[in-house]
């Protein structure tokens, strides 16, 4: 197992460092390794969610025992089931590498920003797709792109700050 995730890990960091060149004088590596680990798990959430939406759910509310979801919410949790693990996976090995933070403490904080990431996405979603009567897929990827700053933020100061050297 760890020989295939040294494997897994080197090749997503040899894949984001070649296309980090054009980009070396605007960005430091960590933000550019932040965004494109995180938009690869972006687009990954965002077809989850269509998946679940369109053929899982089959945009019909799902009957969960005393419980009703609208299609978009059950979507969303389907998504989050599926993105939130290779999130973290990207985070901690990818672009958070020389945190420092022992893993228990970065997976507690980690769970922190996705409980808000979640919240955010669900309460945008009420509001997109049951207030304003958007569509579900164009209110999820809206959703996401506003839960991004939020988490971005979240996660560089809080959830993988490195720690400082005495």
């Amino acid at each position: 197992m760890k020989r295939i995730h040294n494997t897994l890990r080197h090749l997503i960091l040899s894949i984001i460092d070649f296309f980090y060149k054009p980009f070396k004088k605007i960005l430091p590596l960590q933000t550019f390794r932040y965004a494109a680990a995180g938009g690869a798990n972006t687009v990954f959430d965002i077809v989850m969610f269509s998946l679940g939406y369109n053929l899982i759910f089959k945009k019909e509310n799902f009957h969960f025992g005393h419980f009703t979801l609208t299609p978009y919410i059950a979507s969303l949790i389907f998504a989050f089931c599926f993105s939130q693990p290779t999130g973290f996976y990207l985070n901690r090995y990818v672009v958070f590498q020389d945190s420092g933070l022992k893993k228990r403490e970065q997976l507690t904080r980690y769970l922190i920003v996705v409980f808000f990431c979640i919240l955010f996405n669900y309460l945008l979603l009420k509001l997109f797709v049951g207030y304003f009567g958007w569509y579900p897929t164009p209110s999820k990827i809206l959703a996401t792109l506003l839960v991004i700053i939020f988490s971005y933020s979240s996660q560089t100061y809080f959830f993988f700050k490195t720690k400082e050297k005495a």
